[in-house]
């Protein structure tokens, strides 16, 4: 039993490496997308606003897929969805392939996004922060790393630029998948067969009703903004100041990398008082950080480095408040997928909405703005989320 217990960690971690990458390499060699296939950038950002409309509008109806099939079973599916994505994306020819691969990808982290929390939430009971940092802390770490090797594998085919960037989101978006995909159906195949999904008890209609779940909701919400919005942009940012692709890549490496360090920060920060406090103190960290880059921009490779930590720190506790306000798996898998759908639907707005605005005033400062007050929201949510209260908890 100890062997198996280990062995669903690891798996897990395994999972948790794909959750990310195939969305934070194209940060990186976004300029190289525009220049092949003649897609304007800003229209480029709206490839991470795909993504998170898709997530909100799929989150919901993750619960359902996990009660029916069992939530290891689901999350398979969702592993082999992805794969088929990364593929799809990746296909050269008509520039259709980046929109209906993107959406695919969508599709399947929706599903992962959802379940995982509860998975942990139902085998790690007594572990839920420390579990949720490891989760979040790969999540940042295999995305720190995609976001690194993004621009060394696009150029290591030549002047081929087409081929460059398809091979580049082909390998850091599913070169682990076959080993992931292994391993998560070694751990789950006979929970398959038995069908242990995530249960009955929480109702889906009841969860939309509820003001425990809203206050989540809005807390992953701007929390999510500002990591979408600043994984998306940070490259370009860091090319305006004049630093070439390489280092702007190496730019959005750092600050998920730091993402990482915050993430495993979790489980001290949410230990006993810090459980109440954290929530709603942790955006001061981030908006030090803006303010920083809006007086010294020429100093973002440090200035990643608090971004990263705040961002790698909100994802855990949003991740933890999602199991730890709900009583059970079942609720806490009703709870992730309503929180996250509302929370993927205003970060949604984000990448595009940054985009747009720098574009228009040609400068970042007006840009940077909104993540000042997506943070100040960020703490106004925490102050009540961290409240000690339970999802669909009538007593």
């Amino acid at each position: 039993m100890r062997a198996r217990h280990w062995l669903g960690i690891v798996a897990l971690c395994l999972v948790a490496t794909l959750m990310r990458p195939a969305v934070t390499a194209v940060g990186p060699v976004i300029d190289r997308i525009a220049g092949d296939t003649g897609i304007p950038l800003a229209l480029l950002g709206s490839l991470s606003t795909i993504v998170l409309l898709t997530w909100a509008v799929v989150s919901p109806f993750a619960h359902g897929l996990g009660r029916r099939l069992g939530l290891g079973a689901a999350v398979l599916a969702a592993l082999g969805l992805l794969t088929l994505g990364v593929i799809v994306r990746s296909i050269p020819g008509s520039s259709m392939w980046l929109w209906v691969g993107t959406a695919l990808i969508g599709i399947a982290l929706a599903i992962g996004n959802v379940l995982l929390p509860a998975v942990i939430k139902r085998d790690f009971p007594l572990r839920v922060p420390l579990m949720m940092g490891v989760y979040s802390a790969i999540l940042g770490g295999a995305g720190a790393v995609a976001s690194g090797l993004a621009v060394p594998i696009a150029d290591a085919t030549g002047a081929d630029a087409g081929a460059g960037w398809r091979l580049s989101l082909l390998v850091t978006g599913g070169a682990l998948a076959p080993i992931a995909i292994l391993a998560w159906w070694s751990v789950i195949r006979h929970e398959a067969r038995t069908r242990d999904a995530a249960g009955t008890a929480a109702s889906r209609a009841a969860i939309w009703r509820d003001p425990v779940a809203w206050q989540v909701a809005g807390y992953m919400g701007v929390q999510s903004t500002t990591f979408y919005v600043l994984v998306t942009w940070i490259a370009t940012m860091s090319l305006d100041t004049g630093r070439d692709s390489t280092l702007a890549g190496i730019d959005v490496m750092v600050y998920q990398v730091f993402s990482l360090v915050g993430s495993l920060a979790i489980a001290a920060a949410m230990r006993g008082r810090g459980a109440r406090i954290t929530p709603a103190a942790l955006p001061l960290l981030g908006i030090a950080g803006i303010i920083g880059l809006m007086l010294l921009p020429d100093l973002i490779g440090f200035w990643v480095i608090p971004l990263g930590t705040f961002s790698g720190m909100s994802l855990g506790v949003s991740l933890t408040l999602m199991a730890e306000r709900a009583r059970d798996a079942s609720t806490s898998s009703a709870l992730s997928g309503m929180s996250q759908a509302v929370g993927y639907a205003i970060a949604a707005i984000g990448p595009a909405l940054f985009g747009a605005v720098q574009a228009s005033t040609g400068s970042w400062a007006p840009s940077l703005v909104i993540l000042l007050v997506t943070m100040s929201l960020q703490a106004l949510f925490g102050v009540f989320a961290a409240r000690p209260r339970f999802v669909l908890d009538r007593s």
